[in-house]
């Protein structure tokens, strides 16, 4: 091949023409892409529209042929109905406290645990993070009566440390695991610099280490959020007066022994999971930089 016929090759592949093809089939391909992930929204969204459909509709809809679609009258009186049954608004109060306690227990101990793991070298320190990672083996129906036991020697039954307590318990073990993976790529240098700056080991602690690890307390806060919420078996179990229940006892008291009204316990559903929306969403940044951190380190 001529030295000419080179660079008439190599002014072909690089030709305008070719590159806005390439541009083209670059951009088919992310518009496919936004179509597949468009449609896998729409999938994970539709239990969303069906549960807020559901929750304005009648029986008759319900168990007609009016299934997913919008309601023929729209019933807001069925959010009156479930506000108005027994306490739901003390309900929902009485979650959101077992909630917010309980996360603010969690990360207080993940992160002062995980630092005491990470940061310093003492004997005995593996064996101690294994004996916290075995949390994560432990079925929560197998501990029912032990702990059902050791909570009433303590007279906590009925209250609200008798869930605050087990919450925070089974969520630490998933805690301390998610902190130490983002605490130990923290460079030690850091913890030098500031104890040589005359930091104290508090000081580093609450000034150097918690403000980096907001992507770990995001991701441990949802997941401590979720289990606090959802949990139905425990509040039952443990709390038997009406005081102290939680809203997920509060949603299972509205079915009926024989008929059921159901609108307004898609009503309560939807007041039930809103929370857990918005609390991801002004999570979600953080969360999103931990997925990213995650990747980055791996």
């Amino acid at each position: 091949m001529k030295l000419g016929d080179i660079f008439l090759n190599h002014n072909k592949k690089s030709s305008p023409q070719d590159e806005s093809f390439q541009n083209k089939r670059i951009k088919g391909k992310e518009i496919w892409v936004y179509i597949i992930f468009g449609i896998w929204a729409i999938i994970n969204l539709f239990p969303v529209y069906w549960m807020f459909t559901f929750s304005l509709k009648s029986n008759e809809e319900i168990f007609g042929t009016n299934v997913a679609g919008l309601p023929k009258e729209w019933l807001w009186s069925n959010y009156e109905t479930a506000m108005g049954s027994g306490n739901m608004g003390k309900n929902f109060l009485n979650s959101t406290l077992i909630a917010i306690v309980t996360i603010a227990i969690v990360m207080l101990f993940s992160l002062m645990a995980t630092f005491a793991l990470t940061r310093f070298i003492w004997k005995g320190r593996k064996r101690m993070n294994n004996f916290f990672m075995l949390g994560l083996t432990i079925p929560i129906h197998a501990a029912i009566v032990p702990i059902y036991v050791t909570l009433s020697k303590m007279d906590l039954i009925n209250s609200y440390l008798a869930l605050i307590i087990p919450y925070a318990a089974f969520s630490l073990a998933m805690g301390i695991l998610i902190c130490t993976g983002f605490m130990q790529e923290l460079p030690i240098d850091l913890d030098e610099a500031a104890c040589i700056d005359g930091c104290s080991t508090w000081g580093i602690f609450f000034r150097i280490i918690v403000p980096l690890m907001k992507p770990a307390v995001a991701t441990v806060s949802i997941y401590t959020f979720l289990q606090c919420w959802n949990e139905l078996m425990f509040a039952t179990i443990f709390i038997s007066d009406s005081v102290h229940k939680t809203l997920p006892v509060a949603i299972q008291a509205l079915s009926g022994t024989y008929a059921t009204n159901w609108g307004p316990i898609g009503a309560a559903l939807v007041l039930a999971t809103f929370p857990t929306i918005i609390f991801y969403v002004f999570f979600s940044k953080k969360i999103q930089d931990s997925f990213i951190a995650g990747a980055i380190k791996g």
